[in-house]
């Protein structure tokens, strides 16, 4: 007698994994102080955590800057981004810095101002393009923890597991 076929299973993460680690993320993030490791060692010095700070912090707004330019091309989006744009905002909470609202125009802009990010040209695209961006900084992310010490490595591995779950939804909801 034959077996019968396996069910199919759907190849990646499921809906529930995805769930539980951003759940999980985002308890692991709100339970940081955001006070500096105490821990000694090379890895440990205050210069390397606060590097490593500042860096997660300026790639964090460097999301958040991202997200304001997509949504300001593209404000039908805003139900969808609004939440994952909030993330990115906590993220940068969480690395001890502080995230203002961008100008809606250029004419808004000092003169000093940076350029604005160059959105793509469709939403589709745009997606994608935060997609990518996504995935990059939690994969950069999950490098650096291995070279800081306790809180801010988990704090790392916390944001590089939210942002990978970014990317995921933003490639999942294009289909």
């Amino acid at each position: 007698m034959p077996f019968p076929p396996l069910p199919r299973t759907p190849t990646g993460p499921r809906r529930r994994s995805l769930l539980a680690s951003v759940a999980g993320g985002a308890l692991l993030v709100g339970c940081s102080d955001g006070a500096a490791s105490t821990e000694e060692g090379t890895a440990g010095s205050p210069s390397v955590v606060e590097r490593a700070r500042v860096r997660a912090a300026r790639d964090s707004r460097g999301m958040v800057e991202r997200y304001d330019a997509v949504l300001a091309a593209y404000p039908t989006l805003a139900v969808r981004l609004g939440p994952l744009r909030a993330e990115a905002v906590r993220h940068t909470e969480a690395f001890g810095a502080t995230v203002t609202k961008a100008s809606a125009t250029a004419s808004d802009a000092s003169p000093s101002a940076p350029a604005p990010t160059p959105v793509p040209a469709t939403e589709k695209d745009a997606l994608s393009g935060l997609a990518v961006a996504e995935r990059a900084l939690a994969d950069r992310r999950a490098t650096a923890l291995l070279d800081v010490p306790g809180e801010l490595a988990r704090l790392l591995a916390s944001v590089a597991a939210a942002g990978a779950a970014h990317a995921y939804l933003l490639t999942e909801g294009a289909r």
